[in-house]
């Protein structure tokens, strides 16, 4: 079957450009004009979604790790939880965000991490839901996302083949529009670490999902090797500025960066064709000029036998081509020819009446 993920009306599939995932997360600092901003950015780069994350805090951390001291440069609070709520939206942000996607044409999600938040989205009504690698083996979340029947995108960082078969067995039942996205979970990981490879596993083995690429690392061509290799959903994590405060700015896209990914996949698509060898007209005339054709090298009398020496390869490349010199070879002129002069079949005995003898 030919696999294809539609996302709120837009479909993405092999022949397509990669459905392009601007993960904004939390750099947008818990401000909603920065959020904005990072819409209207994401939206001037070509991006065709931009991605939120959405934590239900205390029940999703244990006591301890709520509690637990978070004293750094990036911290928005003096325990890990505070930090965390600093950054979280609630209803009224994400309507608010929810209708200025809308307003600049982006589809707009986020990623859900525990069951509240998928609660919470789905009130919503968002059109998609993404599942982070940390979640890759929380099959009843997964199965749980799964019910609603919106496009289910999961990350496997971190994970084993048998993680992503266990996730794709439980999920594909449930609902089909599935896409998994290969994804190494460093921040940035190393590049000898990316295993792009893995896209072309998945896609032999995950014959009815969409393929994709979570991309952790701080260039973009990566994301160009990746949809050669079959990926067609690609997420950038998306900055304003990498020197802003937070931990996932300083491997994130700047605007300048993502336009220049969303450009380069674009231009892929295109220059990888249909696979069929043929000439463009864009090449006539470059080929003209470089190629040869086959003239005489000397003056040559009506009944000479032509032999190597009489035969000279030059520019341009109008006339009878170089790899039918030996229909030429041994054969006798039937009129004298000067030098520099055009073969032509014609011009030796044995084609005088347009066969080979």
């Amino acid at each position: 079957m030919s696999r294809q993920f539609a996302v709120d009306g837009r479909v993405f599939n092999d022949a397509t450009d990669a459905f392009i995932i601007a993960e904004i997360g939390h750099n947008h600092q818990g401000k909603v004009d920065t959020c904005k901003e990072m819409f209207r950015a994401a939206k001037e780069c070509g991006a065709h979604c931009v991605k939120l994350q959405k934590r239900d805090n205390k029940s999703l951390y244990t006591q301890a790790m709520y509690n637990q001291p978070y004293d750094n440069e990036n911290s928005y609070g003096p325990t890990y939880g505070l930090h965390r709520e600093a950054l979280e939206f609630g209803q009224d942000e994400y309507k608010e965000l929810q209708r200025y996607a809308k307003e600049l044409g982006l589809i707009f999600f986020a990623t859900v991490f525990d069951f509240k938040s998928a609660d919470f989205l789905e009130a919503l009504d968002v059109p998609a839901y993404k599942i982070a690698s940390g979640d890759l083996k929380n099959i009843p979340l997964l199965q749980y996302v799964a019910s609603f029947k919106k496009p289910l995108i999961v990350s496997t960082g971190g994970g084993s083949f048998d993680d992503v078969r266990r996730m794709y067995d439980a999920v594909l039942p449930i609902h089909s529009q599935l896409a998994i996205l290969q994804c190494t979970a460093g921040y940035p990981p190393a590049f000898e670490e990316l295993e792009l490879n893995v896209i072309a596993t998945f896609r032999k083995e995950f014959p009815e999902a969409t393929i994709g690429f979570s991309s952790h690392d701080s260039g973009i061509a990566m994301a160009v090797a990746a949809y050669v290799l079959g990926a067609r959903v690609i997420e950038k994590h998306f900055t304003l500025n990498r020197a802003m405060k937070g931990t996932d700015h300083a491997f994130s896209l700047e605007p300048v960066g993502l336009k220049k990914m969303v450009r380069d996949l674009q231009r892929l698509r295109l220059a990888l064709g249909t696979g069929v060898k043929r000439t463009f007209p864009s090449e006539q005339k470059p080929l003209l000029k470089m190629g040869k054709k086959l003239v005489t090298a000397r003056s040559l009398a009506s009944g000479h036998v032509l032999t190597p020496a009489d035969i000279s390869i030059k520019s341009p490349g109008d006339g009878l081509p170089p790899y039918e010199i030996s229909k030429l070879l041994g054969k006798t002129l039937n009129k004298p020819m000067i030098e520099d002069q055009e073969f032509s079949l014609d011009l030796v005995s044995d084609f005088v009446s347009g066969v080979n003898a």
